[in-house]
């Protein structure tokens, strides 16, 4: 936070309220984890909202547009969630960005959300090796190929519920390559978790 931030009061990255970076309105678009089903993907995948109205709007002002005061909140749902995924103790291991993306963003956004949610252990172990294209507009079988034999795994993860995080799941092609990584490294992961979610699913399901 930088001491212009400090004399701007907060509005909320959802729907422009003043006074929060997210409102209790636009955090209720977030629910308890929902099932979904992800052919492939192998494990459980949950997620918390689905991709759309002020969900999509609170991802999308985080990973790109800086709005980094979130990630406490998405740290608080995550923390919750995991009660629902799996016993403790939890290891999270985010979701690896591009490091072109990662520089622009200030740092890999998704081990920020990670290491606010307090309870579980962080083991940023994935990266992405150089030739991954943004995924942004390219098919499911677009995306398998882009990320095929590109998720590297750079150190061991520890014991406990090991948990993939992720902020939004489309066709899991990347969840599906980041848990095929890991379990040629020996790691087994018992869920993936995701903020939100593009395929249809019911919230309570």
């Amino acid at each position: 936070m930088t001491a212009f931030d400090l004399l701007l009061p907060a509005t909320c990255s959802g729907c422009g309220v003043a006074g929060t970076a997210c409102c209790v309105t636009c955090l209720d678009g977030f629910g308890p984890p929902a099932r979904l089903q992800v052919p492939g993907v192998g494990p459980p995948v949950w997620t918390l909202a689905a991709y759309h109205g002020t969900a999509r709007e609170l991802v999308l002002a985080f990973k790109e547009r800086g709005a980094r005061a979130l990630a406490a909140w998405f740290g608080a749902l995550v923390a919750v969630a995991l009660v629902a995924v799996g016993p403790p103790p939890w290891t999270l291991i985010p979701a690896p960005s591009r490091r072109s993306a990662a520089r622009d963003r200030g740092g890999d956004h998704m081990l920020r959300i990670a290491r606010e949610t307090d309870i579980a252990t962080v083991a940023p172990v994935l990266r992405l090796a150089p030739g991954v294209a943004d995924s942004v507009g390219l098919t499911a079988i677009a995306r398998r190929r882009n990320l095929a034999g590109r998720v590297e795994v750079c150190g061991p993860a520890p014991p406990g519920t090991t948990v993939l995080l992720d902020d939004v799941i489309t066709t899991g092609a990347t969840a599906s390559a980041c848990v095929r990584a890991l379990r040629q490294a020996g790691v087994r992961t018992n869920a993936v978790l995701v903020l939100t979610s593009a395929r249809p699913h019911r919230p309570g399901q």
